[in-house]
């Protein structure tokens, strides 16, 4: 049986505390601004005009996304597969929510917003770093924007030593699609994969 409304939700969760729903702001204060300084791993979600939903991680080095002066988010378009599922619902529907992770904090912070992708060539050069140009940044205009309490970091124990998995207990990215597809790709080791993406890192 499913609930069908945000009535029987509420039955079952009752009110949130003050402080759950008041700390979300409208715009990026020096706490958020500081906070995207410190991360270089984010993950971006975003919808199609069919509400066929995606979620894509993004990464780079710490503060890889830009903070323009006006509060805007960038985020520079890095090399990948070309499936562009992102920029083509951002293109679509014009929203996106990015999760931001620091590495060693509980914490996560939240900004949601109207999205647009972006061929400036200010904004291309502000996400332009030693390595490349991005051929397009995603621009955020913040609407709402909070830090997300540390519970799921804690559960999953996510930074600790002694949560880590060992990669030999699944199978290759590799292997794993080739059985998924039926495309057969040359065997591949970690080692030999990180060195094939090195040109787009």
């Amino acid at each position: 049986m499913d609930i069908s409304s945000a009535e029987e939700l509420k039955k079952i969760f009752g009110t949130p505390q003050e402080r759950a729903v008041k700390k979300e702001i409208r715009s990026l204060d020096r706490h958020c601004t500081n906070f995207i300084a410190l991360s270089p791993f984010i993950v971006v979600a975003t919808a199609d005009a069919e509400f066929n939903m995606d979620a894509s991680p993004r990464g780079g080095a710490p503060g890889f996304v830009r903070v323009t002066k006006n509060g805007e988010l960038l985020i520079p378009e890095s090399p990948g597969n070309n499936r562009i599922d992102t920029l083509q619902n951002i293109v679509a529907t014009r929203r996106a929510g990015i999760i931001f992770l620091i590495p060693g904090f509980n914490e996560t912070l939240r900004v949601n917003g109207i999205a647009s992708v972006s061929v400036d060539e200010l904004h291309i050069a502000a996400c332009t770093d030693e390595r490349r140009a991005p051929k397009v940044v995603i621009k955020v205009v913040p609407e709402a924007a909070y830090l997300h309490c540390a519970k799921a970091f804690l559960r999953s124990r996510l930074w600790q030593p002694q949560a880590q998995v060992d990669r030999s207990v699944l199978p290759t990215a590799g292997q794993i699609i080739s059985e998924q597809t039926g495309i057969h790709v040359p065997l591949e080791t970690r080692e030999a994969m990180e060195r094939r993406y090195e040109p787009d890192l």
